[in-house]
C-alpha cells in the first residue's frame, strides 16, 4: 500500500511563462462570473471583450476595467491575442473563420451543438491550423487536479467504479440561451461528467441513457441517468436531477472515485446554492486507513479556468507537451454525447407482460 500524502497533491496548472493578451468574444454571466475573475487572480492581460449586444459589453468593460471593442473585426485584429470564444455553441462556427490562420483560441463547451457541427469545428481548425481548445474547465479544477495526481501516485490502484450523483435544484432561468434547444442537460451541463470520466479513464466502449425534462420547466431536458460501459469492465454511473427543491438537508453534489486500493469523494460544491455555492470538498482514504480531507486551494470556479487558458498557452508557446482539451480530444467527448442521446432516444428493451 503507496502511504497518502494529501498535502503536496498538485492542484493547480503552471502558468505560461510570457502569458499573451487575452480577447473575449461573448459577454455572457459565465465571463463576468469566471473567465475575468480567474484571468485577474492569474494576473493574465485581457486585451478587451466584444459583444453583439454592445451595452452588455459595454457594461461588463466597465465593470472590470478594460475595453469593450466596438466591432469584432477590432477585438480581432488585437496584436499577438488569444481568443475566449465565450459563446452560446451556435456561434462558433460563424466566428472561427473570421480568426487568423494559426491562432490560439479556446472555445467554450459544448463543441458544437450536435456531433455535426463538432466534426465541422474540427474541420475548420484543423484547415486554418488554429491552437485550439474546448473550456473543459472540470479537469483543472484543484479538486480534481489533486485526485489525477492521486492515481498516478497508486494512492487509489486502478480505477473500478465511478460515480456522479447530483439532487438538487439549479437556477436555469439564469441561461436564457437554453430555452429551445433541443439538448439541454447533457449537452450543457452532464458534458463536464462524461469529459472528466474520458479524461481518467479514456473512451468508453458504449453509453446507456435517458434525459427528460420536469413539469416545473419548459426546458427539453433537465434530468439524466446513464451508465457508461468500458471494455475493461469498469463500473460507470450518472445520475442527475436538478429539480430536489425541498431544502438543503438531502440534495447533493458528489463525484466517486473507487479504485482497488482507495477511494476519493468529491463534494461539487459550486452547485450546491448555485451560483454562490458551497466550497468544494475533496476526502481519500484507503483500505483500512481513516478518511482524510484535502485542503483545497481553490474551487471549480473560477480557478479551473486559470488552468484551461494556461494550457493553451503554454501548449501554443512550447511549454506543455500536451493541449488536454484540445479539439481533437473534445471531439471525443461530443461523440459520447451523441451516444447519449441517441440512446435516450431509443425504446427500451420491453418487460414481459404475461408468463
Amino acid at each position: 500500500m503507496v502511504p497518502i500524502d494529501v498535502s503536496s497533491l498538485q492542484q493547480s496548472w503552471p502558468k505560461p511563462s510570457a502569458p499573451r493578451p487575452i480577447v473575449i468574444i461573448g459577454a455572457g454571466g459565465i465571463v463576468n462570473d469566471a473567465h475575468l475573475p480567474a484571468y485577474e487572480m492569474a494576473g493574465f492581460t485581457v486585451a478587451g471583450v466584444f459583444d453583439i449586444d454592445g451595452d452588455k459589453a459595454r457594461a461588463l468593460a466597465a465593470k472590470w476595467n478594460i475595453t469593450a471593442f466596438a466591432t469584432l473585426d477590432e477585438a480581432i485584429a488585437t496584436p499577438n491575442a488569444v481568443y475566449d470564444l465565450a459563446l452560446p455553441p451556435a456561434a462558433h462556427l460563424s466566428v472561427l473563420p473570421k480568426l487568423p490562420d494559426g491562432a490560439s483560441v479556446l472555445l467554450q463547451k459544448p463543441m458544437g451543438r450536435d456531433l455535426a457541427e463538432a466534426s465541422a469545428i474540427l474541420k475548420l481548425c484543423r484547415d486554418k491550423h488554429l491552437v485550439a481548445a474546448v473550456n473543459f474547465q472540470l479537469r483543472f479544477a484543484p479538486m480534481m487536479l489533486a485526485v489525477r495526481d492521486a492515481i498516478s501516485r497508486g494512492y487509489l490502484g486502478d480505477l473500478i467504479d465511478t460515480e456522479v450523483h447530483l439532487n438538487l435544484v439549479t437556477p436555469w432561468h439564469l441561461f436564457p440561451f437554453l430555452n429551445g434547444m433541443p439538448r439541454v442537460e447533457i449537452a450543457v451541463h452532464s458534458i463536464h461528467y462524461l469529459d472528466l470520466i474520458r479524461a481518467f479513464l479514456g473512451n468508453p466502449s458504449g453509453i446507456h441513457a435517458r434525459t427528460m425534462g420536469h413539469p416545473s420547466t419548459e426546458l427539453a431536458q433537465t434530468r439524466t441517468s446513464a451508465l457508461i460501459d468500458f471494455d475493461d469492465g469498469v463500473r460507470t454511473t450518472l445520475s442527475i436531477n436538478h429539480h430536489h427543491d425541498f431544502g438543503r438537508k438531502f440534495q447533493d453534489a458528489s463525484f466517486r472515485f473507487e479504485g482497488t486500493r482507495g477511494a476519493a469523494m468529491i463534494k461539487l460544491g459550486l452547485l450546491l446554492n448555485y451560483p454562490e455555492g458551497e466550497p468544494d470538498e475533496l476526502w481519500i482514504a484507503q483500505k483500512g486507513e481513516d478518511w482524510q480531507q484535502v485542503s483545497l486551494d481553490g474551487g471549480w470556479f473560477p480557478h479551473a479556468f486559470i488552468g484551461t487558458m494556461s494550457n493553451l498557452q503554454r501548449f501554443a508557446a512550447g511549454e506543455d507537451k500536451t493541449l488536454l482539451t484540445s479539439v481533437e480530444d473534445a471531439w471525443h467527448t461530443m461523440a459520447l454525447v451523441e451516444a447519449a442521446f441517441q440512446s435516450a432516444a431509443s425504446p427500451a428493451t420491453p418487460i414481459k407482460a404475461t408468463p
